[in-house]
């Protein structure tokens, strides 16, 4: 017998996890909240169980898209696997009679505001039947993206399909992390959630691994750390498929009506024609984002008609030396000014600020205009929402 979370089930429900890096004391530490509704995660499971088609799904930043950093013990390991591909295994394995089609909507270097913007054509448009979601690394612990992540986990739990929806927590061997807040959302909607941070932490504490080991860039989890990270999920999967038949009730609160965030959407020159475009072409470098607008020498703004509520700006910050500034104007007036230069960061990053807020939709002109000559603005996307 084996205990995870409040219940005990048998031997026939456990899956034995491809590691055996976290003992049952680390993981009540990961399966902290006991008082969730996994109802709509058992109902997956027992559609799986009976051979139907799911969606598996994941939205996050970079360490879902699969980034591994070099930990000092990952030679021990037998392959380097991001967590990701553990999640999907145990899925497949655990349902074989089931086709899983799984959804890796990860995006290096983004956060949640972002992925309120993303959710509706990178995972919905999908129809998943279960959403992971994982930005606490990238979020910082602030009112912004609590709103942020809120808004991103109506967006999911207000779709047709009615996807099952739960949380992963990481952070960073330096301890930064926006658990905390994050999950105070997910105790607002009863939400599965598993929490690596506070393993990893304990871990670190312990003397069982140190932080070089878990990650060899204090951000990106090692193999190892990758390793732990799909063990525990693997786990609290274990639970709650030896619980599927005891949850049939979904208790999740009432998420219909408008957020701030409503209809998030990200304008692109696949949707949006510009009255005026200035010193730009279409088109940007960026894999993720191609159908933006580029400058690549500044010069005269670039002119939209969009209708929201609130607008943020996408583009893309680089570390060529050659990124400028550019200000941003609503209706002729100067509402923010952006910096795409990151000389001497990680690399070249896509990044989400929000420039406008208003209490109604309305329809406004909207200008970008770059302000050093000779240097690149690279627009990936207007964000609007109409909240």
């Amino acid at each position: 017998m084996e205990t995870t979370g409040n219940a005990k089930f048998g031997a026939e429900d456990v899956l034995e996890a491809p590691t055996g890096f976290v003992t049952d004391e680390m993981m009540e530490k990961a399966d902290a909240w006991k008082e969730r509704d996994e109802s709509a995660l058992a109902a997956v499971c027992r559609r799986a169980e009976a051979g139907e088609d799911i969606t598996v799904a994941l939205i996050g930043g970079s360490i879902t898209m699969g980034t591994v950093s070099e930990g000092s013990r990952d030679g021990e390991l037998p392959e380097r696997r991001p967590y990701a591909l553990i999640y999907r295994e145990w899925w497949e394995r655990r349902f074989p009679r089931a086709r899983i089609t799984f959804v890796n909507a990860g995006i290096g270097g983004t956060d949640s505001y972002l992925g309120a913007h993303r959710a509706g054509t990178d995972v919905l448009e999908k129809d998943p039947d279960v959403v992971l979601v994982e930005y606490s690394v990238n979020d910082e612990p602030t009112d912004f993206f609590r709103e942020s992540y809120d808004c991103l986990l109506r967006r999911l739990l207000s779709a047709p399909s009615r996807p099952a929806v739960m949380l992963l927590f990481m952070g960073q061997t330096s301890r930064a992390t926006a658990r905390d807040v994050h999950a105070a959302v997910g105790i607002k909607y009863r939400l599965p959630m598993v929490s690596c941070t506070d393993v990893f932490n304990a871990m670190m504490d312990g003397g069982v691994f140190s932080a070089g080991e878990l990650s060899g860039d204090v951000v990106h989890p090692s193999a190892l750390g990758h390793a732990v990270t799909g063990e525990i999920l693997w786990r609290f999967l274990n639970g709650v498929y030896g619980r599927r038949n005891n949850a049939r009730v979904d208790l999740r609160p009432d998420v219909k009506g408008e957020y701030k965030y409503s209809g998030a959407r990200i304008l692109t020159n696949a949707d949006a024609v510009p009255e005026d475009m200035g010193s730009f072409v279409p088109g940007s470098e960026n894999e993720f984002f191609r159908r933006g607008w580029t400058s690549a020498a500044g010069g005269e703004g670039i002119v939209f008609r969009a209708s929201f509520s609130n607008l943020g700006i996408l583009y893309l910050k680089t570390v060529d030396g050659r990124g400028g500034k550019a200000d941003i104007l609503a209706d002729g007036r100067l509402i923010g000014t952006l910096d795409a230069d990151f000389t001497g960061g990680w690399g070249n990053a896509i990044t989400a600020a929000e420039v406008y807020t208003g209490e109604k939709d309305a329809e406004h002109t909207v200008t970008v205009r770059p302000t050093e000559k000779g240097k690149k603005f690279v627009l990936l996307g207007l964000m609007v929402s109409h909240g």
